[in-house]
C-alpha cells in the first residue's frame, strides 16, 4: 500500500495536481547593477541568506563592483544589452532551483525572508511557477500608499525553469509557464530619493518609453498629448486615491503627468523628424 501511494504521489506530481515538493529548494538572488555604490552593498546584505547571490553589472563607472565583491557574490561585468536580457543573462548563471529577482535599489525585509524561506522549506506546489510581491515604494522619503503605488505587486520569485523575461526596452515582463501567486511580506522600494534623482530617472526612462510607443504608433497629435498628460495626473491624484499622501501625492502626481508629457513629446518630436527629412 505504501508503495502505491509513493506511485500516486509521483504521477499527481508530474500532473501538477498542488503536490508539494518534498526536499528545501535553493535560491538564488539576481541584481543588475549600473552606478548603484550607493545601495548596493544594503541591497546584497538584506539577500545574504540566499544560496547564491548574482550582480550583473553594466560596466558601471563607480565602486559597484568593487563593493559587490567586498559583499563576497559573484559579479559579472558586461554591456548593457537591455533590461531584460541582463536579467536573463543572471538567471542563467544561477544553479539554485528559485530566482529572486531584486533591483539595487530594493531591499527585501525581515519578513519577506521569512516568507520565502517558509515557502522553500515546506515545498511550494508543483504547478506554481512563481510568485508576485507586494512592494513599498518610497518617494522622498515616505512611503507612498495611495496614486497605484500600493500593493503594486511584482513577479520576483520563480522557478529557474519557468520561464524568461522579454526584450521590452521598458518595464520588461517575465513570461512565465505555470500558475503564479501571491505573497504577503513585500520590498522596501526607495524608487525616487530626492526631486533631482526623479528628474534624471524621468529622462532616462522617457526616452525608454517613447522608444516603445514608436513601434506601434505613426501619428501623435497635440490633443493626444494634452489629454494624456492632463489623464494622468487626475488619474493618479484622485481616482487612485494619490491625495491621501499629502503634499508627498501631489508630487508624485505631478510627475506622473509630467513623464507622460516628455514620453509623447519625445515621440512626437522623433515622428516629425523623421517625416521632414
Amino acid at each position: 500500500m505504501r508503495a502505491s501511494g509513493n506511485s500516486n504521489a509521483r504521477a499527481a506530481a508530474r500532473r501538477g495536481d498542488g503536490v508539494t515538493e518534498q526536499r528545501t529548494m535553493t535560491i538564488a538572488a539576481v541584481i543588475i547593477t549600473k552606478d548603484e555604490e550607493q545601495n548596493i552593498a544594503d541591497c546584497l546584505e538584506s539577500v545574504r541568506w540566499a544560496d547564491e547571490r548574482i550582480v550583473v553589472d553594466a560596466e558601471s563607472r563607480d565602486r559597484t563592483v568593487e563593493l559587490a565583491k567586498a559583499a563576497l557574490s559573484q559579479v559579472f561585468v558586461r554591456p548593457w544589452p537591455g533590461y531584460g536580457p541582463q536579467k536573463n543573462f543572471g538567471i542563467d548563471q544561477a544553479g539554485s532551483d528559485w530566482i529572486l529577482v531584486v533591483d539595487a535599489d530594493e531591499r527585501v525585509t525581515d519578513g519577506l525572508r521569512q516568507e520565502i524561506q517558509a515557502l522553500l522549506a515546506g515545498g511550494p506546489p508543483a504547478d506554481i511557477g512563481g510568485y508576485e510581491i507586494p512592494r513599498r515604494n518610497y518617494f522622498y522619503g515616505k512611503w507612498i500608499q495611495g496614486g497605484g503605488l500600493y500593493p503594486d505587486y511584482q513577479l520576483r520569485l520563480f522557478r529557474k525553469t519557468a520561464g524568461r523575461y522579454d526584450d521590452v526596452r521598458l518595464h520588461e515582463n517575465f513570461v512565465l509557464q505555470g500558475r503564479r501567486e501571491r505573497l504577503r511580506e513585500p520590498f522596501i522600494h526607495y524608487s525616487m530619493p530626492t526631486v533631482h534623482h526623479h528628474i534624471r530617472k524621468m529622462m532616462r526612462y522617457t526616452t525608454l518609453g517613447a522608444d516603445e510607443k514608436l513601434k506601434r504608433v505613426t501619428h501623435i497629435s497635440g490633443w493626444t498629448i494634452a489629454t494624456h498628460h492632463i489623464g494622468t495626473v487626475l488619474k493618479t491624484l484622485v481616482t487612485r486615491g494619490g491625495y491621501r499622501d499629502g503634499v508627498h501625492g501631489l508630487v508624485v502626481a505631478m510627475f506622473a503627468g509630467l513623464h507622460t508629457f516628455v514620453k509623447y513629446a519625445k515621440a512626437w518630436e522623433q515622428l516629425n523628424v523623421n517625416r521632414d527629412k
